[in-house]
C-alpha cells in the first residue's frame, strides 16, 4: 500500500522549490534610482580653486618674527608680553617696512581659543605683512 502525495504525479499543483527574486530585484532597482538622484545633491559644493601645495617643514630664520599665544590668550612678541593688540599692530607696522620683509610665525597654544589667533592675523593684515605661518608640533610617530 503506497501513499500518494498531492502533486507528486507531476501535475500543475507541484510545489515550487525556487526563490522568487523578482521582488528583490525591484526593490534594488528602486534603491539604485534613489541613490543616483540624491548623491549629486549631497556632494554639491561651492566651486573653489584650492591651492596645490604640499605641507613641508621649514626652518625658522633668525629674522622671522614669532608671536606666541598662551592658553590664557596672552600675546608674546618673541619672549616679551604684549599689553594689547594695538602694541602688536605698531610693532608689525615697523617690521612691514623692512626689506626683505620677514615672515610672521604664530605659535598658538593647543588650549587657547581662536579669537587671539584671529586678532594676530587681523593685525598682520592691517600692518601689511605678506607672509604668515603657523608653527605646529608634528604628530608622534608610532
Amino acid at each position: 500500500m503506497a501513499m500518494q502525495l498531492p502533486g507528486s504525479s507531476g501535475g500543475e499543483d507541484q510545489m515550487l522549490s525556487s526563490i522568487n527574486t523578482t521582488p528583490l530585484v525591484d526593490v534594488m532597482l528602486v534603491l539604485l534610482i534613489i541613490f543616483l538622484i540624491t548623491i549629486p545633491v549631497v556632494t554639491y559644493s561651492v566651486p573653489v580653486d584650492l591651492p596645490k601645495e604640499r605641507v613641508h617643514a621649514r626652518e625658522s630664520q633668525p629674522q622671522d618674527i614669532v608671536v606666541s599665544i598662551d592658553s590664557a590668550g596672552e600675546m608674546y612678541w618673541l619672549d616679551s608680553r604684549l599689553q594689547s593688540t594695538e602694541d602688536l599692530l605698531q610693532k608689525l607696522k615697523k617690521v612691514a617696512l623692512l626689506q626683505p620683509q620677514p615672515e610672521l610665525h604664530i605659535r598658538g597654544d593647543l588650549n587657547s581659543s581662536y579669537e587671539p589667533v584671529g586678532r594676530v592675523v587681523y593685525a598682520a593684515q592691517r600692518a601689511g605683512i605678506g607672509k604668515i605661518g603657523f608653527i605646529t608640533q608634528p604628530p608622534a610617530r608610532n
